[in-house]
């Protein structure tokens, strides 16, 4: 009987820890290099490449300042990214749908830290760098996916030419 409650509670150990494991999402560069995140977009750029540098404003607005950014198809560009708010912020770059899921992956796990080459997290009155060369011509946008800000607007759009 003992080693029956002993079998039953590890099965139920390795079972929870499997769960566990499954739950929390793995969110780091090798995961999004292998999930092809933003790379429809274009991949991210090399410092000495760099052929644009635009400034962009985040704040507690809910809005990017400018929030249409227009860049030439091949086009590496650095943004240099300030939070003049004083919630911390981020720029995501991304397609609808990938935005749209990672938002919703963020206010799930409102606590999860990521460094992604397609996105920088800036705390407030700081101000971020974010390096892309822009691959393909379209229509793309970037977000804040800090929990309800993605969906209080805080989103632009890139046109690649």
């Amino acid at each position: 009987m003992k080693s029956i409650l002993i079998a039953s509670v590890l099965a139920l150990s390795l079972l929870s820890l499997n769960a566990f494991a499954h739950d929390e999402p793995e969110h780091s560069v090798a995961t999004e290099k292998q999930d092809g995140h933003a790379a429809a977009l274009g991949k991210p750029g090399v410092a000495g490449n760099v052929t644009k540098t635009m400034n962009v404003d985040m704040n507690d607005t809910m809005r990017f300042t400018p929030a249409t950014i227009s860049v030439k198809r091949g086009e590496t560009v650095k943004f240099i990214v300030k939070n003049s708010g004083k919630l911390k912020h981020e720029m995501v770059l991304g397609s609808v749908d990938e935005l749209k899921e990672h938002a919703a992956m963020m206010a799930k796990f409102p606590e999860m830290e990521h460094s992604d080459p397609n996105q920088v997290s800036v705390e407030p009155g700081k101000t971020g760098e974010l390096i892309w060369q822009f691959g393909k011509a379209g229509t793309f946008e970037f977000a804040c996916l800090e929990p309800g800000h993605f969906e209080a607007g805080m989103r632009g759009n890139i046109i690649v030419k």
